[in-house]
Order: structure tokens, then sequence, then C-alpha cells
């Protein structure tokens, strides 16, 4: 776990952008288990791929006229219950941090992995969540 006063910038950076901060399993299951609506959630993490490509592709993408009805966010390594909760949901993929996922009236619709986000640019990411927006968010 990581100290709080380290992680409160980076979690910051989506919640100050009109993410929500789920810190609870029970907050997490609210919000994905929703049937109704699109939910775009974002695995947050300390790491420089978080950094340079995670955080600011999910906000450039949360800019386009298309957008998920609700955008929350879990952090890695700070909030553990809701990032066990959050992976839950996230199955079949494995644990991965950062991570963004898309979720339409309670089921996983699209996924990126730590391995599409890291070397990958933050527009690139945007790009691709704008298209999984443009098909599952009208």
């Amino acid at each position: 776990m990581y100290p709080p006063e380290l992680v409160a910038p980076l979690a910051q950076d989506l919640t100050d952008f009109g993410f929500t901060g789920l810190q609870t399993a029970e907050a997490v299951d609210q919000a994905l288990s929703s049937k109704t609506g699109t939910t775009l959630v974002v695995v947050n993490s300390v790491c420089g791929c978080a950094a340079a490509n995670a955080r600011p592709g999910a906000k450039m993408a949360a800019q386009s006229e298309i957008k998920p009805d609700n955008l929350v966010t879990v952090f890695a390594g700070v909030d553990r219950d809701a990032v066990e909760k959050a992976r839950e949901f996230l199955l079949p993929y494995p644990p991965s941090s950062p991570a963004i996922a898309l979720f339409k009236e309670g089921k996983l619709v699209h996924m990126l992995e730590r391995h599409h986000i890291e070397g990958n640019t933050a527009q690139a990411i945007a790009h691709n969540l704008v298209q999984a927006f443009e098909t599952h968010c009208k």
C-alpha cells in the first residue's frame, strides 16, 4: 500500500477531471453492476505509463462528444478492496494496472490492459476509447 500523500495528486488527476473515485468494494459493485447506461473505469496506478498514457488518454477520450454516462476510477496499491472488486468485474482479463474498461448495462464490452497502454501514446489510447464509445455509448 502506498502512502496517501504520495498518491493523492495522482488520484486527483482523474477526480479533478470529473471521474468519481471509488474506495470501497460496495461502491465498485454499485457502479459496475448497473444494468443501465455505460461506465468507464480506470484502474489507476503510480507507474509511469499511467501518468504518461492512461490518465491523459482517458481524460482526452472523456472530452469526446459521445462518451460514457459514468466515469469512475479505483487506485491499485491504495484502495485494495475496491480494486479487488473491480478486478472481479474485469474477468476473464488478468489483474492489470493501469487498465481501462468500458461497461454497458453491467457487462464488460471493451478492455485496455497494461500491455495496450504501456508504450502507446495518450492520443492512441484516447482514439481507441473514442471508437469504443462510438460503438457502445450511443
